[in-house]
């Protein structure tokens, strides 16, 4: 039985692929299993996962069909063997001793989870800038843990000390995902990670960015999403449901005003990412869209927001203003060579 399960999610990677397989098997902790899942890629990236699986003994693969990547992991989830679990996506990589050194932390201080740093990485692997793990490095218990990350996951999307909801950055414990599943096609991070830290008891995060994040300006993320909106909207239910189950609701008042606004950032952003061909005109009413929506609009009417980067806090107040000629020139200047 391996003491960690590495679990890579794989669709259209074979150009990543196996800088992210490499960096996992030469891990200086070795006793591990990598959990491959080809989410029914259209390039070589299913092969390459069974050549891949065919040169090592502790890798496992899985096809399926194209279903997204909370499907693949979820698969692997149900497939893993490992006392702990560990995600990685297939266009990243990690330093040779992230598993050891999480995995030390993690016994020392006799913690269920350890969290570190990510380092972005740009499509030259230029190595960028460092982003500290989630909560300083020590060791936190269960009502710290709430505080500092669920509380802000919950209700704190906009300021500056807005908490990156990756996965990646820490190692679980298996035992505690037990009915866990990852839900949906966008923000599925943030949901995994609140309801696996209101059971969580004791954490430990380390200084070093041991995660290395690729950049990616291919990614989904970067481009314009015609759905975004379907896709927020189920997000923002889920998330609702799961603070009701969980008892989150009293914790942070106006966390649903707080993530529509930062929904409704993401958004506007949206409309103005590249493949989308609409005219300035077509831009400009649906803005005007958007700030009619229901969810949008009570969260404009009772949240001012502030403390925001000042590009995010720009766009608010242009919102605000209904400055809706203004913010489409402003958004189609800075994105007219993408």
């Amino acid at each position: 039985m391996p003491s960690i399960s590495v679990i890579v999610p794989v669709y259209r990677a074979e150009a990543f692929l196996k800088t992210c397989t490499d960096s996992i098997l030469g891990q200086t902790w070795a006793d591990l299993e990598l959990l491959l899942v080809d989410d029914g890629s259209p390039d070589r990236s299913g092969a390459l996962c069974d050549e891949i699986a065919a040169a090592d003994s502790r890798v496992r693969v899985f096809h399926q069909e194209n279903s997204g990547v909370s499907a693949a992991r979820n698969l692997a989830l149900g497939k893993a063997a490992g006392d702990y679990v560990y995600f990685v996506d297939s266009d990243d990589w990690i330093a040779p001793n992230t598993l050891e050194t999480l995995l030390s932390a993690l016994r020392s201080s006799g913690a269920d989870t350890a969290g570190c740093g990510v380092r972005y990485v740009d499509q030259s692997k230029v190595e960028g800038a460092a982003e500290p793990p989630i909560l300083p490095a020590g060791v936190y218990g269960h009502e710290e843990i709430m505080a500092g990350i669920v509380d802000r996951l919950l209700g704190d999307r906009l300021s500056r000390d807005a908490v990156n909801g990756y996965v990646v950055r820490f190692l679980f414990r298996r035992s505690l995902l037990e009915g866990m599943a990852f839900q949906g096609a966008y923000l599925e991070d943030e949901l995994f990670l609140m309801e696996y830290f209101c059971r969580s008891q004791k954490l430990v995060t380390v200084d070093a960015p041991l995660y290395y994040y690729y950049w990616n300006p291919a990614s989904a993320t970067h481009r314009y999403m015609p759905g975004y909106l379907d896709t927020f909207l189920a997000f923002l239910n889920a998330k609702a449901a799961l603070a009701e189950r969980c008892g989150l609701l009293s914790r942070v008042p106006q966390w649903r005003e707080n993530t529509c606004w930062a929904g409704l950032l993401i958004a506007v952003s949206n409309e103005f990412a590249p493949g989308n061909s609409q005219t300035a005109a077509q831009q400009r009413r649906r803005l005007k869209e958007l700030v009619r929506m229901p969810e949008f609009a009570r969260a404009m009417s009772a949240l001012v927001p502030a403390g925001m980067g000042r590009n995010k806090q720009v766009v608010a107040d242009l919102l605000r203003g209904r400055h809706y000629f203004l913010l489409t020139a402003l958004y189609r200047m800075k994105n007219r060579n993408k």
